[in-house]
């Protein structure tokens, strides 16, 4: 898993970037400054560089870890992160889950329902989404999954097995199931499965932003602290997913068991409120 515990931002004039060290702060501090000064020696060359969307697949991500969960062994199997929004994450270093989005059905505009022209490409609906996952199911029959409707679509978890996710069965899963392409990004990203556990703030009618980790001074910190109070009263009576089924293998693999409880205890279940 992914998780620089050291971050810093450099500044040289007008422009800052964030960098990072898994050995100390030292090190992420050197690595920002050098970053911002070749960015500001772009600029001064007119090399501007293109803009990027909101995540970067060459570059773990800025979030701090709350707590670590440990196989056995002793060895880190998940940590529980907060991503820029202000979201707890469940990141597994090698317990599955599969994000399906289910886009929502677009109307046909004028033109179309003048001449009785339909969308080009079918909709994925929840039972499409649903028969998939079932009919490659029955053709892989040792495997076992526990589905999750999202506010945007399905969630599955494979309880029978353990699975490494920078592997090529890892990426044969995805494409049979219809991953979702970003998610697919993060997880090759951040070197793990990732599962968010908590409400997104702004279906919860939360729309500031939090301030990001790491803070720069009090003031930011204490910024954050009271955003978090609000998120966590206003996300109280929301869940995060409900269990639809559990199809396949019944079979809970041993490391798949402490990482399943923390999910479902989490994003609240068997709540039956309403998702977010």
């Amino acid at each position: 898993m992914n998780f620089p515990p050291f971050w810093a931002r450099g500044i040289s004039g007008d422009f800052s970037c964030w960098r990072w060290s898994f050995n100390n702060a030292a090190e992420a501090q050197s690595l920002a400054d050098q970053a911002a000064q070749q960015l500001a020696e772009r600029f001064r060359r007119g090399d501007v560089p293109q803009k990027q969307g909101g995540y970067y697949p060459n570059r773990p991500f800025r979030e701090p870890v709350l707590r670590e969960i440990k196989n056995d062994a002793g060895e880190p199997a998940a940590v529980i992160t907060r991503n820029s929004y202000g979201c707890l994450v469940l990141n597994t270093a090698r317990v599955m889950f599969v994000d399906v989005d289910l886009p929502e059905p677009k109307s046909p505009g004028l033109l179309g329902r003048l001449f009785g022209k339909s969308s080009a490409a079918p909709v994925v609906t929840e039972g499409s989404a649903l028969a998939k996952v079932e009919n490659w199911t029955r053709n892989h029959p040792d495997w076992g999954w526990r589905i999750y409707r999202t506010r945007a679509g399905l969630r599955l978890l494979a309880t029978h097995a353990l699975f490494d996710p920078e592997t090529a069965a890892s990426d044969g899963v995805f494409d049979a199931l219809g991953a979702d392409p970003l998610y697919r990004q993060l997880c090759q990203a951040q070197k793990c499965y990732r599962a968010r556990l908590t409400p997104k703030p702004w279906r919860c009618g939360l729309r500031r932003k939090p301030e990001r980790w790491p803070f720069l001074d009090a003031r930011a910190g204490k910024s954050f602290e009271k955003w978090d109070t609000q998120y966590q009263s206003m996300s109280f009576n929301w869940s995060t997913c409900a269990l639809v089924k559990q199809i396949g293998n019944d079979a809970v693999h041993p490391g798949v068991q402490p990482v399943l409880k923390i999910h479902d205890d989490m994003t609240k279940v068997d709540s039956k409120l309403q998702l977010a």
